[in-house]
Order: structure tokens, then sequence, then C-alpha cells
């Protein structure tokens, strides 16, 4: 580790302390090697030297954004180095005109979007942890949320990528136009490869304009299948909802509602109009609308118990089993015409195996985050916690679905991807890693 402390300095840490803080990440997975060090690059050509050091070396790197994977994408599977992208966090280049922004990795969603909003422009992608998720690790994961159901995930939203690969070459990917085919697109190739392919360095963000209003509202169901079939309704209709969102009862009285199933919906409107699309959603919805909003700022405040989820998901958990419990946070879609039945499968599956079940989700892209939990340090609960997973991922592959919507295949779900791809698809996967990364030193034993 000498030549890592005589180039970065106070930059590298092999502190026990402080490396304990980031070899953890949100989801279940715990870590099976400890870290030998972590750097904090801040620029473009020590990322290229740290590489190429790790390349000669045959030292493993674990790039890390916030930590806020769940599905074992940045825990340590080797003794390796952690290389934490928070000190490249600037917004290098703001475009509204040609509709761009060029950003460092390190940046966070949410302070993206606030420096965005000066320029009446904004960066739609929304996962659950906006606040803490940063740019390079939304690439990484191929990260949606609650914007999805309008706005698609990173994939639809990344231009271009500087980024470097496991040889230590430097790459600039892309362009900086919309309409773009210079030769295979590469950039697509790295968003979601979960930092197996290479580190990026730089990313070149497509922003849209900030929609002039919303028209929102809160609805009250009963019954689970109703709400979901009203989703379903909605899309019958050709409206195409900016969100649409749901919290069990429990999780609904967890966050200061009513304990009921509660779907927040909602859509970005022309200012004047916003009257007439709740009128529209109204006529259409069979829920108890307790809530109405219109405007934007009003929309998103409405949104805002559904953020809570996570939190409320912690403390109904700690209710049960105190601060023994350990969260499982799932993820699957399916095609949104078979939301009922999926979730119908899901409450039978959690009964069936005998594990508690929260449900919530983004409903208006058949994207579903089923969690249960169990103590910690029980082998039977564990057990039954993975039973749960690959049950949810038999669910969706029988529905036309995938296992992964958008919180990765890291080393949670690499047996379930072999439900959906077949060895051929996964043969020609692990070919492309070999030719990025032909050590195996980025990230390694995600994916495959």
């Amino acid at each position: 580790m000498k030549e890592l402390r005589r180039k970065f300095g106070d930059r590298f840490i092999d502190d026990e302390a402080v490396l304990s803080l980031y070899s953890r990440e949100a989801s279940f997975e715990v870590p099976s090697a400890r870290p030998l060090g972590l750097v904090y690059p801040v620029s473009e050509e020590e990322v290229v030297w740290l590489v190429k050091w790790a390349y000669e070396s045959g030292t493993p790197i674990f790039a890390q954004g916030s930590a806020t994977s769940l599905s074992g994408n940045t825990v340590l599977t080797r003794p390796g180095i952690i290389a934490s992208f928070e000190k490249m966090n600037k917004v290098l280049e703001v475009n509204p005109t040609d509709s761009y922004v060029v950003v460092q990795p390190g940046v966070r969603l949410e302070e993206l979007n606030i420096e965005l909003a000066r320029y009446g422009v904004f960066f739609p992608v929304d996962p659950g942890s906006v606040r803490s998720a940063t740019v390079g690790g939304a690439v990484a994961n191929g990260a949606g949320g609650m914007r999805g159901a309008k706005y698609g995930t990173m994939r639809d939203w990344v231009l271009g990528l500087n980024a470097v690969t496991g040889r230590g070459d430097l790459l600039r990917l892309g362009c900086r136009t919309l309409k773009c085919r210079n030769g295979y697109d590469l950039v697509r190739l790295f968003v979601g490869s979960e930092g197996t392919l290479g580190l990026v360095t730089e990313a070149v963000l497509r922003v849209a304009p900030l929609p002039e209003s919303a028209a929102a509202l809160l609805a009250r169901y009963d019954d689970l299948g109703a709400l979901v079939k009203d989703v379903v309704k909605i899309r019958a209709n050709r409206i195409w909802p900016l969100f649409a969102e749901f919290l069990g009862p429990a999780e609904s009285e967890a966050v200061g509602l009513e304990a009921s199933y509660t779907l927040f919906l909602g859509v970005d409107t022309n200012k004047g109009a916003e009257e007439a699309v709740l009128s529209k959603l109204k006529g259409i919805i069979g829920g108890r609308i307790s809530e109405e909003a219109v405007g934007w700022e009003q929309a998103m405040e409405l949104l805002e118990p559904r953020r809570r989820l996570f939190a409320a998901q912690v403390a109904i958990m700690q209710k049960q089993l105190g601060d023994e419990g350990v969260l499982v946070i799932e993820d699957i879609v399916v095609p949104v015409s078979k939301l009922p039945e999926a979730a119908s499968r899901v409450v039978n599956l959690a009964e069936r195996l005998g594990v508690p079940l929260s449900l919530g989700g983004h409903v208006g892209d058949g994207n579903l985050h089923p969690t249960t939990w169990f103590r910690r340090g029980d082998p039977e609960g564990a057990k039954k916690a993975r039973e749960f997973i690959e049950g949810l991922g038999k669910i969706a592959v029988e529905l036309g679905g995938s296992v992964s919507a958008e919180h990765g295949i890291g080393t949670l779900k690499r047996d379930l991807l072999k439900l959906e791809l077949d060895p051929l698809a996964l043969k020609y996967m692990r070919e492309l890693k070999s030719i990025f990364d032909p050590r195996g030193i980025l990230n390694p034993d995600k994916v495959f």
C-alpha cells in the first residue's frame, strides 16, 4: 500500500474504524473480505493511475458512490481497495439549450436537481434514495425510481460517459447531442454494468424542461387487487402518469396516513389543465380519494410520504425484532397488465414461507418492492429470506418480467439471472467482461 499512500497522501485511508464504515451497503449482504484500504480520487487522471496500478498488482477495486445499493452490488468479496468517488462532485457544465449537463460521478442526484432548477430544467430519474444516491452509482446500477412510469430509467438519460476500463484505458463514449449513431452503443453497455466493466469519471446526462404544473391525488383502498387494477385502467386509458406509487396499510400508517392501501397518482400538465386532468383521473379511479394536489410543488409534497417507505419498514420491523432485525428489500418487475396476478402471488409466497411481508413500489411501471425481515443471527430466518428472493424471481420471469427492475444483480441475484437468460447470453456477457476487464479486478464476483 506504500505506492497508494505516496500517490494519494491523506486521501488514502487504512484506519480500521473508517474502513468498517465503507464496508457495508444498504442491502443485507455482508462483505466476505476486508478492504486493504480506501482511496478518494479527485480527478480522472488519478482514476486512470489507480486502475493501472490495480491491473499491474492484481488488486481488486470496489467502486463506491453512497452505498445505497440493495443487491450486494458493492460488498467486498475479496480483499481489495475501495474507491470512493464522493470528492469528485462537481457540475462541470449546464446547457439547457442543448438539453444536457456534464457532471462528475460523486454529484448527488438531489443536489444536481437543485442546481438545474436555476435553469428551468431537471434530471428526471428519481430513486427512493435520491437524497443520497450519486450519479456514478445511478449509472452503474441503471437506477430507476418514482418517475420511472413517465421518464424511464438511467439508460434513457445518459448521453455520454468517460470511463476507465479494467485495463486502465480511458474511454470517451457517446455524444452531447440527443441523436447519436457513432458505432456500437457502448454507453448503454456501461449503464447498469455495476462497475464491472469500468469506473465512470464523467457523465453527460440528458435534462428535460421542468413541467409547468402537475395534478395529483391520493386514493385509499381496502384491497390491493383493486388498487393495482386501477393503475392498469389508468394506463389502458392512455394516461401517462408522472408517478403511480403505493404503500400497504401498515406502511401507510407508519408514515402518518390512514391504515389502508394507498395510491399516489400524479400527472404532469400545462398550467390551467390541472382540474381537467384531476377530473379525468377521478372518473377512472375506484378508490376513496382523500387528497388532491394542483401544481408541481404540491404534487411533490403529496408524494413525500411515499419517500418515507424505507423508514416506515424499519419502524415496523423494529416493533417486532427491535434492533436485531435485518431488512430485505426486494425488486421485481412485470408487465403492467400482469400486476394484479403478480401482487396476489407475492402475498401467497410470503404466506407459504411464513415470512413477514411489507409491500410498496412503483406500480406505474410494473415495479414491485416486496420486503421481508428476519432476526440477525437466525440461520433459518436468513434461509427463508433467500427462498423469498428466489420465489419472487420465479414469479417475475413466469409473468414475462425480470428478476430486477432497478436494484441490479450484484451477489444476491447471480443465480436468479440464470432463470431469465439462457447460457449463451451469459457466455457472451462473460466474454464482454473479459475484454474490458481481463484480470477481473473491477468489482469481482458481481453479476456472474
